[in-house]
């Protein structure tokens, strides 16, 4: 009893000295004090996650050995940009590759390409199919990977904006918007359906989906891409916590600008890599975080929106809905 006497005095003695140090502030310096603790804590904490993302944890082997997860890979939206990336660089680890796009010419196109760069070892299987179908069309997909010991899903398929637009005059109106929705969202969902079974039953793989950084900031003119890629953030994380413990791994991607077809950036910058050089980048960091922008510059970007979005979400806003006001009104993309 009086140890606890003893330990509840020196409490009070505490509080009372933090409560007469802090007395000494008026409010302002107060409320100016507690502001930079939080702040700095804030940013510490996300240098210290940055550095083990991109050095540590890769120094360590804390990331995933993908080979040992199965020796199929299935990329969705493979014939150009971060898809075809991607198809090359599994070859090239020595994973076989199951690549579905909607052109039968082009996947041909890859596949010679994945030949000619890693030779006959590794096999190519070829799956034309257009993602902006429904239902109907996954079937068929099932049937076609039924027998393949698949390691690794790339969800990359997507369809983007021609030019930012408002909403009601996007082009081909509801058709596009239904299109839309199908590749960016229900293609991820039906794809995740049909695989993740298999790879809860043997207790590995790795589910990696293609987000934006779009669903981070706001984007008007660019409002339903954005809102999907919002939906394949969300779900890959939610999903990241419900298998955690399965042996399952899911990694949302959210690039910045890539030099792609669908960015229309021809020429790479320390900003824009190449799919390449991003590609290379988020292979390394499956299995580090289930949320990344994978390469470098991105990341840097990324954490400047966490700060901004921490310090007062309403000015973001305004700063990239007038941009985006300023790239419509100028007619940059439609320009490009």
């Amino acid at each position: 009893m009086a140890i606890k006497t003893r330990q509840g005095l020196s409490g009070i003695w505490v509080l009372t000295f933090v409560f007469q140090y802090f007395l000494r502030f008026n409010v302002l310096q107060f409320i100016g004090c507690f502001a930079s603790l939080y702040i700095n804590k804030f940013v510490i904490y996300h240098i210290i996650i940055f550095i083990y993302q991109n050095w540590v944890g890769v120094l360590l082997n804390h990331n995933a050995n993908i080979k040992r997860l199965g020796s199929w890979a299935v990329i969705t939206g493979c014939t150009s940009g971060i898809g075809k990336a991607y198809a090359l660089a599994l070859a090239k680890l020595g994973v076989n590759v199951v690549l579905l796009s909607r052109s039968n010419e082009k996947l041909k196109a890859v596949a010679k390409e994945v030949r000619e760069f890693c030779g006959e070892k590794i096999q190519v299987k070829l799956i034309p199919v257009d993602f902006t179908g429904g239902l109907e069309i996954y079937q068929h997909i099932g049937n076609e990977l039924r027998d393949l010991d698949i390691g690794i899903l790339v969800n990359n398929v997507a369809t983007c904006y021609p030019w930012p637009e408002y909403f009601v005059d996007l082009p081909n109106g509801q058709n596009f918007q239904k299109d839309m929705i199908n590749c960016n969202m229900l293609s991820v969902v039906m794809m995740t359906s049909i695989l993740l079974p298999r790879m809860v039953e043997k207790g590995k793989g790795a589910v990696v989906n293609v987000s934006s950084i779009t669903s981070k900031v706001d984007s008007p003119f660019m409002t339903l891409y954005g809102a999907t890629k919002t939906f394949v953030n969300k779900f890959t994380l939610d999903l990241a916590l419900e298998y955690e413990d399965r042996g399952v791994i899911f990694q949302s991607l959210v690039p910045g600008y890539v030099v792609s077809n669908m960015s229309k950036v021809k020429v790479p910058t320390f900003f824009i890599p190449t799919a390449e050089q991003f590609v290379d980048k988020a292979l390394l960091m499956i299995g580090l975080s289930p949320q990344t922008a994978a390469y470098v510059s991105h990341q840097v970007i990324f954490e400047f929106i966490h700060l901004a979005h921490f310090l007062g979400r309403d000015m973001v806003a305004e700063i990239t809905s007038t941009l985006w006001k300023q790239y419509w009104i100028l007619d940059v993309w439609k320009k490009t």
